[in-house]
């Protein structure tokens, strides 16, 4: 009997790693000498270079960078061959970087995660992915670009870094100083949302308000995104705020779309080719997967869609286990997930949740593979 764990992250209590850790246990009490291997998985935002580090290797690279308030923090990202690296914005530029503040979705730049992109360009990659997910910015991906070389003029003639708040003092983009590496390597983006970059749908009013944009503010930062957005497609020939995925990072995807001609890809598929995936469960008779919340959106591209893609390849059975479900949650089934449990064994408040998660999901493991125990028992 051989089980591939590999859970995402719940957000706030339990790493993947730490829940990997805990199934092992569980799986040895109930099915004594079982073969357990363990996947860390991100689907893009915090924790994705260290996911594919734990398991694919590589080198990590240190570089002194500039966090999304201006302050100098170490950050790094991973050398995967001689040729490609993985770039996480999070790392640099996101949000669990900085307190949660009212206005700080007009204040924060993209810059850091522009100075990784440069180490990496100096060095001579000419492979580079970066997953965007989990970015406090919402100037979209201007400071990335003036990392690169990128010059942004006011109305005065002056030079500046614009911020969300400020994207409507740009004047004229010259992009001439644009690192020529730039064009000489391949971009791809680990992106798993599909919104354009303005609009009801878009960067600023869908992800703003989670990086701490409030009404007013948010109608000055769409203001600004709309006017950054006509200069750049001036400069690229196309509009590239339409595209899928444009509205990513607070918009850093149309940046690296109009500006590296960066392809986007989903993140939690990308990371699965990278571990190599396929290969780990091809002689797997069950996976198990999850994360802090199921619901409609865990369909959409995220952790779970990708486990189920390649699950149903190899006709595999694949159990999910997760903090709650929420609304929507059944549509996972049609991923490739078989069967959801909860940790939760009583009703609680989320704070008591929050502080059991431990001792929950142990006791949730242990219900599972006893579960699954009995399933094989009335199999035979």
């Amino acid at each position: 009997m051989k089980f591939v764990f590999a859970p995402d992250s719940f957000k706030g209590t339990l790493s993947s790693e730490q829940q990997i850790a805990l199934l092992k246990q569980a799986a040895e009490e109930i099915f004594p000498g079982a073969e357990t291997v363990g996947v860390p998985i991100a689907d893009g935002g915090e924790g994705t270079i260290r996911a594919v580090y734990g398991t694919a290797g590589g080198r990590l690279k240190c570089c002194q960078v500039t966090d999304p308030l201006g302050e100098t923090i170490e950050a790094e990202y991973l050398i995967l061959d001689d040729d490609s690296v993985l770039i996480e914005m999070a790392q640099a530029s996101g949000i669990t970087l900085i307190p949660y503040k009212s206005g700080n979705a007009g204040k924060t730049t993209s810059y850091g995660t522009g100075e990784l992109i440069k180490d990496a360009l100096k060095n001579g990659y000419q492979n580079i992915t970066v997953s965007i997910g989990g970015s406090a910015t919402n100037d979209g991906g201007a400071g990335m670009l003036a990392a690169l070389g990128v010059k942004f003029y006011d109305r005065n003639g002056k030079s500046f870094i614009p911020v969300g708040e400020t994207l409507q003092e740009i004047e004229r983009i010259d992009s001439s100083n644009l690192m020529s590496e730039v064009k000489k390597t391949s971009f791809c983006v680990m992106c798993d949302v599909t919104n354009p970059l303005l609009g009801s749908r878009g960067a600023t009013y869908v992800f703003g308000p989670q990086k701490g944009a409030d009404e007013k503010q948010l109608e000055r930062l769409e203001t600004g995104m709309r006017h950054y957005a006509a200069l750049i497609e001036k400069i690229c020939g196309y509009e590239v705020s339409k595209c899928s995925g444009a509205g990513a990072a607070g918009g850093m995807g149309a940046a690296l779309l109009a500006f590296c001609n960066a392809r986007l890809q989903s993140g939690i598929r990308t990371i699965l080719k990278m571990v190599d995936f396929e290969a780990i469960i091809a002689d797997a008779d069950l996976i198990l997967t999850g994360e802090g919340r199921i619901d409609g959106q865990s369909a959409c591209g995220k952790v779970l869609d990708g486990i189920g893609f390649y699950a149903k390849k190899q006709n595999l059975p694949v159990l999910a286990l997760a903090g709650s479900m929420g609304e929507g949650a059944e549509t996972v089934y049609a991923c490739g997930i078989d069967s959801i449990m909860t940790t939760q064994n009583r009703p609680m408040e989320l704070e008591e949740a929050l502080e059991q998660a431990e001792d929950l999901y142990r006791d949730a493991a242990k219900r599972m593979f006893r579960i699954l125990r009995a399933g094989i028992a009335v199999k035979k």
